[in-house]
């Protein structure tokens, strides 16, 4: 059997693997580690031309955009859509927690009209008002309607007494119109942020009312998208206003997309949400449309009286929070009174 070769000491055995060829080259230089890091700097600097251009583009295109629709579109779409889930979250899974959501929307409602007031010289009582609204709510879902309704008769003697009491122990020289005003002012707010508020409430404490009280809202706000869309392609310029001495922007076209996408989407929600059949559907998108019609216009009609274009701006891309109430609002009672009548249509 032949010897091993033998091996010197000062040639050490090649570990498993090693390749003699990998041994042989040669160490990168310092040149070579300038070159690598000059070409790194130069494609760093191109990928920050690209997104600076493209951020560029985004942002000519967004201004474009806003100056069309008279708002930032991406940063509305965005709170929308993350004000829809919470909604929706609150509603499918644990419909009390509506409640809180509803209480948060009445709390900034009530606060940013009573600032808008008191801006335009009125005397608004905030804490009077924010205490009622938060009772009626309360009695709204937890307890029988008839409750409630005394509640609501209490709740505007309260601010109203409330306005009187406070006028007395102030020397500020208002005549007894300006007293008078601030008077029907404050059962003003109170009848139309809070009770308006609790008939969304009193709807949720039905059987199936969160499907009901989810069903208007997105009935609400397919109208307003669907007027939005309609009176940005077929209207632009305000070619013909629905009602110009009140909000010039309005137009027939815009109502007219409104009325598809209200039927429409109350035909789809009667059949795959609600339980009752197609036509109900018709006849509760039909009654949504015309009472959120009737808010939008009359939230307008009130902003021009005080001289204001949106309520506050702590929603951006959208105005105030009333803003986007201002349809959904005086839905809830439709709602609630077309609950009675067509929820006893239900097929289970």
């Amino acid at each position: 059997m032949p010897d091993a070769p033998e091996t010197g000491e000062d040639q050490p055995v090649d570990p498993p693997g090693f390749r003699r060829d990998a041994a042989r080259r040669s160490p990168i230089t310092g040149e070579g580690v300038t070159a690598i890091e000059s070409q790194l700097r130069a494609m760093r600097t191109d990928a920050e031309q690209h997104i600076a251009h493209a951020r560029a583009e985004f942002g000519q295109a967004n201004e474009r955009l806003k100056q069309r629709t008279g708002r930032d579109l991406i940063v509305a779409t965005l709170i929308g859509v993350g004000i829809g889930a919470v909604l929706i979250a609150s509603l499918v899974f644990v419909k009390w927690l509506f409640v809180f959501f509803a209480g948060a929307a009445m709390v900034l409602g009530v606060l940013e009209f009573s600032r808008a007031l008191q801006v335009a010289g009125r005397r608004v009582d905030v804490v009077p008002q924010l205490v009622m609204g938060s009772l009626l709510l309360l009695t709204g879902f937890f307890l029988e309607p008839w409750v409630h309704w005394i509640t609501a008769v209490i709740a505007v003697a309260v601010v109203i007494v409330w306005r009187l009491t406070a006028q007395l122990f102030v020397s500020d020289g208002r005549s007894r119109i300006d007293v008078f005003g601030d008077v029907l002012v404050a059962a003003f707010v109170q009848l139309y942020v809070p009770f308006l508020t609790s008939m969304a409430v009193v709807l949720l404490a039905q059987p199936r009312g969160e499907w009901w009280v989810l069903a208007f809202i997105i009935l609400a706000v397919a109208a307003d998208t669907g007027a939005y869309v309609s009176g940005l392609t077929f209207g632009r310029g305000g070619r013909h206003p629905m009602a110009p001495r009140i909000s010039p922007k309005k137009t027939w076209e815009g109502f007219a997309g409104a009325c598809v996408a209200a039927l429409v989407a109350g035909a789809l929600l009667a059949m795959f949400m609600l339980q009752v059949p197609w036509w109900a559907g018709l006849v509760f998108g039909a009654v949504v449309l015309a009472t959120a019609t009737v808010g939008d216009l009359g939230e307008s009609m009130v902003k021009r009286d005080l001289g204001i274009k949106d309520m506050s701006s702590w929603l951006p891309g959208h105005g105030g929070v009333l803003d986007r109430l201002d349809s959904i609002l005086p839905s809830a009672t439709a709602a609630l009174v077309t609950y009675y009548l067509l929820a006893p249509l239900g097929v289970s």
